[in-house]
């Protein structure tokens, strides 16, 4: 809270004025949307760079009012919404995967968390009741946590993390190399899988400074146990050098962009 005194003229003082932070602005249209889970779910492909096999998906949400799954968040975190749609969006997924038969079952599922998510106590409790009543095993279910959300400074949620890991859940941290955390992660997490960001690769083909360090971070992975996954592959170029750095799966539109289910049995059964 800030103190603000202004002057209404020479030897005058206005009274003290007590500056409040802005309230977050309601949305009942997204209030709504939340309360009736209102929400498209797509799921992206993670392609074995090797085998050209689908192993995993992304789940993605969709909303008819904004253009991307970041536009809906953004929205959410403006009006203070952001966790109940996280756990909408995880809930719709999960029970999604839970019920896919044939070749989508064998799938593994990868779901976004917020840093409200695992921040929350009896989070981890409340994620692994969803996937039981899901029918979705455990061992299918990968999660994601952002480097933008700062979970490593928090002992209590890298608990939660552990705890979904020893039930099976495997810990991914995406977006990787967008932020100034990067080593913390490597290091105070329990980590399976590292996303590397799609920035990091956009430029690798033609022996540019991205490709000196995204074959580094590649290495480095590899080096601490860890599956690696890339994001936002698009060209042949750059799957033949993942390929060769040893990176396990790619997401991007040279494999596949977001799909709903139908699409998503149809692309599994052609690869």
């Amino acid at each position: 809270m800030v103190l603000l005194r202004t002057m209404t003229g020479p030897g005058k003082r206005a009274s003290d004025h007590l500056i409040h932070p802005p309230r977050p602005a309601s949305d009942q249209q997204l209030d709504a949307a939340i309360a009736g889970e209102r929400f498209d779910v797509r799921f992206q492909p993670q392609i074995d760079v090797v085998s050209g096999k689908v192993v995993g998906v992304e789940a993605l949400a969709r909303w008819d009012e904004v253009d991307s799954p970041e536009q809906l968040f953004e929205r959410a975190a403006g009006a203070n919404l952001s966790e109940r749609l996280s756990r909408v969006v995880q809930r719709k997924a999960l029970r999604m995967a839970g019920a896919w038969t044939g070749a989508l079952a064998r799938l593994r599922l990868s779901i976004n968390l917020l840093a409200e998510d695992v921040n929350r106590a009896g989070y981890e409790q409340w994620l692994l009741d969803e996937m039981a009543a899901a029918g979705l095993a455990p061992e299918r279910v990968t999660v994601e946590i952002t480097e933008g959300s700062l979970v490593a400074d928090s002992p209590d949620a890298a608990m939660r993390l552990a705890r979904l890991r020893a039930a099976g859940v495997r810990i991914a941290v995406d977006d990787f190399g967008t932020g100034y955390s990067s080593l913390v992660y490597l290091t105070s997490l329990p980590l399976d899988t590292l996303k590397i960001d799609r920035g990091l690769i956009r430029d690798i083909v033609g022996g540019s400074r991205d490709r000196i360090v995204a074959k580094a971070l590649i290495r480095l992975a590899r080096e601490l146990g860890l599956q690696v996954v890339v994001e936002g592959v698009e060209d042949p170029a750059q799957l033949e050098l993942l390929a060769e750095w040893g990176c396990d799966l790619y997401q991007g539109f040279l494999g596949a962009r977001a799909l709903d289910e139908e699409q998503l049995t149809r692309f599994v059964e052609r690869t």
